[in-house]
């Protein structure tokens, strides 16, 4: 981040972004973290203080791009980053604030998209998005251009007072390659906040909405049409074109490349909204055959379909892509769809692998060991689970649980504890609604589980709801003291900041009480027996209860062992306690990764090499078959 100007280093895209964004002189950043985007923030965090520039972790991405728009209103630059799901969360605001415009400052949005859903709950597509809300979309294909197009878009945002939103996707967030630093711009700028500015759209939006068409009518003309983030690469009448953006661009190229193609061009579009029109329309006229190639949604190609139908009859060309299945139209793009795509328009012979290699490929299943989907060795949203599960199998069966998205996303795996999991929140919002239907026959109580940062995320107003409603259900707030599936950020119930300082808590059963919950019970999970009965008391209550499991992230718990250089405790099996095959409470209920079967002795075992010292298995066994192993 803090290189010389003209060094070559190797990032991530998503450190080539944040340097960008330093070189751009960024004022204030601010960000919700979500894999892939969480780096772009982190990446500030480091040189705020001596850079002069405010960063924080949000509460949720909503808040993160209000603030930004707030600094931008005062002549600042601003820049909020997410993922695909947060630029969901904010779209009424964006919406309403691309109206009114955010102000002299520039404003960027920066949203990672995730093809494949790789950590995510969908694979959705925000360059649609991003037109139908009347932004500008940028999208680069290389680590150089991330860095390169952050600057650029605050330009290009100042200039035309418009919103510019950077589109990058996992691939490119999180793969590394070498890029040039550029200057780092020392502006400095005070903030002013200017009365006069009409911030709103009363009393007649529509016309808001006509002067920002005109603005990006303007940028479609004066910008992109002349645009050289657009790149041609190809004959000048290619026989089959193929249109794409971002990191499939890549994919793109190796292919041609390796069919050795001559007659194919290949067109690179990173100005993705307002879209190039008289450019596009001009290469579509030296073409018969075009082929769409891009993730996730068949954006491009509904787009220039859309401008092709102001071409010609005689000079229209055929369309592919995935409305017309020679492109997939879910998950990733690769090298080897590239080609398979390429191969079958141009009557290609080609294989992505020999039959040799498939046959081994089928085969791999019986020979490579299996690993589920499981939370960590010594996590304690594992006995959280475990006492619910319990508790639900005391009360004969009956307890419906609602949850989201996040580690403890993992139950729905774990006995099938989980029955839903949807976007951050919405497991209590599902839950307020399940437990009103008393008076339609479902009588079953009802669990939502929630993990620490996404109830300061999502939840409050669906809490407010179970309240002010009276909705008969029960809270499960697992809280692990970090934000660990996207990298172990802060949040407000850690007491840091982004940029580590220490700052106000807010704690989780003080704001339960104060929303006005008559019963909020704080447990350790680790605390089996009180936390199974504390979970059986609350499906037995006819009033609302929040119970809040409270144990930190083992993998922070061990960090801080390694730290003090503390060794792990050690937990072992008496063989001759062990019921073996008819028990299996361990290795099959709890279902630890650590407590393994020995097929030998036909008993428990406790593999040390995962075990992370939490000892629940100890309490876990009914038998006082497990125990602490001596030094």
């Amino acid at each position: 981040m803090t290189g010389k100007t003209g060094d070559i280093v190797i990032g991530l895209g998503n450190d080539a972004i944040a340097r960008g964004a330093f070189e751009a002189g960024v004022h204030f950043a601010a960000a919700y973290p979500g894999t892939p985007s969480s780096e772009i923030l982190e990446n500030l965090a480091t040189i705020s203080k001596d850079a002069g520039i405010y960063v924080e972790w949000s509460v949720n991405e909503k808040v993160a791009f209000e603030a930004a728009t707030a600094a931008a209103w005062t002549g600042l630059r601003a820049m909020a980053s997410m993922k695909l799901n947060g630029f969901f969360v904010i779209l009424d605001s964006l919406i309403n604030i691309a109206y009114t415009g955010h102000g002299p400052g520039g404003l960027v949005l920066v949203v990672a998209d995730d093809p494949f859903a790789h950590s995510s709950t969908t694979e959705g597509d925000a360059r649609p998005l991003g037109f139908y809300s009347d932004i500008v979309v940028l999208e680069p294909s290389t680590h150089q251009e991330a860095k390169d197009i952050i600057p650029y878009a605050f330009e290009l945002s100042e200039k035309h007072g418009v919103i510019v939103m950077v589109r990058e996707t996992t691939r490119l967030a999180h793969s590394r390659a070498p890029f040039k630093l550029g200057k780092v711009s020392k502006t400095k700028r005070t903030a002013t906040f200017d009365y006069n500015l009409p911030l709103h759209n009363l009393p007649r939006p529509h016309l808001r909405h006509g002067d920002l068409h005109t603005r990006l009518d303007k940028i479609r003309v004066e910008e992109f049409e002349k645009s050289t983030l657009n790149l041609y690469d190809g004959p000048p009448k290619p026989s089959l074109l193929i249109i794409t953006s971002g990191i499939a661009w890549k994919y793109v190229r190796e292919a041609v490349d390796l069919l050795q193609l001559k007659d194919v061009g290949i067109l690179r579009i990173a100005t993705l909204s307002p879209l190039p029109k008289a450019m596009i329309l001009d290469r579509l006229k030296k073409t018969s055959e075009v082929l769409f190639f891009e993730e996730v949604d068949p954006y491009l190609e509904t787009q220039i379909r859309s401008l092709a139908t102001e071409l010609s009859s005689n000079s229209t060309p055929q369309f592919f892509g995935k409305l017309t299945g020679h492109v997939p139209v879910f998950g990733e793009v690769d090298i080897n769809q590239a080609l398979k795509s390429i191969a079958a328009l141009k009557a290609l012979s080609y294989s992505a692998a020999q039959k040799e290699y498939v046959n081994m490929a089928k085969d791999a299943p019986n020979i490579v060991p299996r690993r589920l989907l499981t939370f960590c060795t010594g996590c304690p949203h594992r006995p959280t689970y475990y006492s619910i599960y319990r508790a639900i199998k005391r009360n004969k069966g009956k307890g419906i649980v609602t949850g989201d998205i996040g580690c403890y996303s993992l139950g729905v795996f774990y006995h099938g504890v989980m029955q839903n999991q949807h976007s951050m929140g919405a497991g209590v919002g599902i839950a307020s609604g399940l437990g009103k239907l008393d008076q339609f026959g479902l009588k079953d109580p009802i669990i939502a589980v929630v993990g620490d940062s996404t109830f300061y995320h999502a939840c409050l107003p669906a809490l407010v709801n179970i309240v002010y409603n009276q909705s008969k259900a029960i809270v499960c707030v697992l809280d692990n003291n970090a934000t660990a599936m996207t990298g172990f950020q802060p949040h407000p119930g850690t007491g840091l900041s982004a940029t580590g300082d220490v700052t106000s808590t807010v704690p989780i059963e003080r704001v339960l009480q104060g929303i006005g919950f008559q019963s909020v019970t704080v447990v350790d999970p680790f605390n089996l027996k009180e936390s199974i009965d504390t979970v059986y008391k609350a499906l037995n209550s006819d009033k609302s209860q929040a119970i809040v499991f409270r144990r930190e992230c083992a993998l922070i718990t061990n960090r801080q062992r390694r730290q003090r250089q503390e060794s792990i405790p050690m937990f072992m099996v008496e063989a001759d306690k062990c019921f073996g095959d008819k028990c299996k409470i361990c290795s099959v209920e709890f279902n630890c990764p650590a407590c393994v079967w020995d097929n030998e002795s036909d008993k428990a075992l406790i593999e040390t090499t995962l075990c992370n010292g939490c000892g629940v298995c100890v309490d876990v066994c009914p038998h006082q078959a497990i125990h602490l192993l001596e030094e």
